[in-house]
């Protein structure tokens, strides 16, 4: 048996996909299957016909057929069994015969008849085998793979071991007295505000306290440092002592270095005393527009690491106009204990001052999405565009995060500002940019992906606002 050619056409004649086994052009596989309608004979049950050169074998599949193109010689009783095994792999690949069903899978199609036939003659394969063979199911795949996510598991520890080498570093200047560079936590699982730049803080003594009673101070602070490196360093030799054991504390020494860069940056508490002010903002807005919902939640914490600084009052100027409800705050704007005798609770942070926003003025917005997704005949085309409303703001951190919908793959990313990240865990697509201030205040992403528009809300935006 030499098989020529085998095709799928409609039943006018029109190629839409074919394989040729021997050499022959395109003209020539076309002529021939123009030709084919014209030689079959209406109301004869047949499923081969002849011409003086070739043979056609086919089958009819619903609207379209499956034609093989053989020599004259071939035995019809192989063609036969050849032509039922490839009409018997086209709906593996097809759910629908039909024209634009074929199209789509067309190369998955050429692939099964590559299996099905080798250089004009059949090889011995079954349904399944053909299966197994068009999934490519690799083990030396997987073990390159295996390999490639120990390299960078490896590549990961090390790289938190670095981190903790510089922690403890920096632990160690601290203890020789150099002074280290130091930043305000600011923390917020939300939005942080934009008027925390409104309130001015001024400390102010007990007349019986002398106003440079701090300096004296510092050593307290830093003995409590000297305490905690001592301890943090038996802890590391502890965990180097695991290491050398085995590698199945690495990612736990990992995470306990990573949270240890998170938590030390505020060594500013080594002052006497420390105040922080910290604001959380969070806001719905309609999908077609509107500020539905805006909150805005404030904190003022006092931290006093000198016991001479126990009796302070604070003195708040506030120079917000946005109606703020303060709370715990006198009219005079001085905070203080009730009972002057006794002092703030030394080494803790202590809420000194609340206050509370709620409102729907829309000018009050800090950052603004818009989301534009568009139906195209593979699936949604969408359009996020973003655009900071007060260009004297910075936003740090800044994380966009879509929906996306399940078991689609990966989304075709278009034109971008900054980076993205798709989590096909949590279905989400985060675009991620560092800093968004007057320089970028407007950015763009565009992508695709298969889905309804309704697919890609809600949006969900966080931020973080350093001042």
């Amino acid at each position: 048996m030499v098989l020529l050619a085998a095709a799928v056409c409609t039943k006018a004649g029109k190629a839409i996909v074919s394989r040729q086994f021997v050499e022959m052009t395109r003209t020539r596989i076309e002529g021939l299957l123009a030709a084919f309608p014209k030689l079959m004979n209406t109301g004869k049950q047949h499923t081969f016909v002849e011409t003086d050169s070739v043979r056609y074998v086919y089958q009819p599949l619903e609207k379209l057929y499956m034609v093989l193109i053989t020599t004259k010689n071939s035995n019809i009783l192989e063609d036969l069994e050849t032509l039922r095994l490839f009409s018997r792999v086209i709906p593996e690949y097809c759910r629908v015969l039909e024209e634009s069903e074929i199209s789509e899978h067309c190369f998955d199609l050429i692939f099964a008849f590559d299996e099905i036939v080798a250089l004009g003659y059949r090889e011995n394969v079954n349904l399944a085998q053909i299966r197994t063979f068009t999934e490519m199911d690799s083990h030396e795949e997987k073990v390159f793979r295996a390999v490639r996510e120990t390299q960078e598991r490896e590549a990961k520890a090390e790289m938190r071991r670095k981190a903790k080498e510089l922690q403890q570093a920096r632990r160690d200047a601290e203890r020789s007295g150099k002074k280290v560079p130091a930043f305000g936590g600011f923390g917020s699982s939300g939005m942080t505000s934009v008027s925390s730049g409104s309130i001015i803080t001024d400390t102010i003594m007990e007349p019986e306290k002398p106003k440079m009673a701090p300096t004296p101070a510092r050593p307290s602070g830093p003995s409590k440092a000297l305490k905690l490196g001592a301890r943090g360093k038996e802890v590391d030799n502890f965990v180097d002592k695991l290491k050398s054991e085995g590698e199945t504390i690495m990612p736990s020494a990992g995470k306990k270095g990573s949270d240890a860069s998170k938590i030390l940056p505020p060594p500013v508490n080594v002052e006497g005393v420390h105040l922080r002010v910290e604001e959380k903002i969070s806001l719905t807005c309609g999908r077609d527009g509107g500020l539905q919902n805006m909150e805005v939640l404030g904190m003022v914490t006092l931290r006093v690491s000198d016991d001479k600084s126990g009796r302070i009052r604070l003195v708040i100027i506030n120079n917000d106009n946005k109606g703020l409800q303060l709370q715990l705050f006198t009219a005079e704007s001085v905070i203080g204990l009730k009972n002057p005798e006794k002092s703030f609770p030394l080494n803790n942070d202590v809420g000194v001052l609340k206050w509370r926003l709620q409102t729907t003025d829309e000018s009050l917005i800090p950052l603004t999405i818009n989301c534009w997704p568009s139906e195209s005949g593979s699936g949604c085309d969408v359009n996020i565009e973003y655009e900071l409303q007060e260009e004297n703001l910075e936003l740090n951190d800044v994380v966009i995060t879509i929906p996306v919908p399940s078991g689609v793959g990966t989304p075709v990313i278009g034109d971008l500002d900054g980076e993205y990240k798709h989590d096909s865990r949590r279905n989400v697509l985060e675009w991620c940019l560092p800093v968004i201030d007057a320089h970028n205040k407007s950015g763009s992403l565009e992508f695709s992906i298969a889905g309804q528009p309704n697919d890609f809300f809600p949006v969900n935006v966080s931020f973080v606002l350093p001042k």
